[in-house]
């Protein structure tokens, strides 16, 4: 499969996560959602990311910040919710609440 066409998947992935989340009283901003080599670089230099090979890089993952009665959080058990809907929706999807070494409410990746 083209990386054109697995980016197609997860965008109408995507498409479906914020009118779900819309439909649960969730409002969203996006944080990053594609990054440079150069910029995946300095954020593992700074210890914000842990690896070189993120899904930002393929255009596969988005980071979301969520707004909730209009207030900003990342707390995982308001986000529970919004995560096992984008798991859901592909067997490939990751929801970065759900990573076994650390906790990152705002990611959501396709595994392609």
């Amino acid at each position: 499969m083209s990386l054109s066409s697995k980016q197609r998947i997860f965008t109408r992935n995507i498409g479906c996560l914020i009118d779900y989340a819309y439909s649960i009283d969730i409002e969203l901003t996006f944080g990053h959602a594609w990054r440079s080599l150069e910029e995946q670089k300095r954020l593992k230099a700074e210890g914000k990311s842990r690896t070189l090979n993120s899904k930002h890089l393929d255009r596969l993952a988005v980071d979301f910040n969520f707004f909730i009665n209009g207030k900003l959080t990342y707390d995982k058990h308001k986000l529970k919710s919004l995560g096992s809907y984008w798991e859901s929706l592909d067997e490939r999807n990751r929801w970065g609440g759900n990573f076994k070494s650390f906790t990152d409410t705002p990611h959501f990746e396709m595994n392609i």
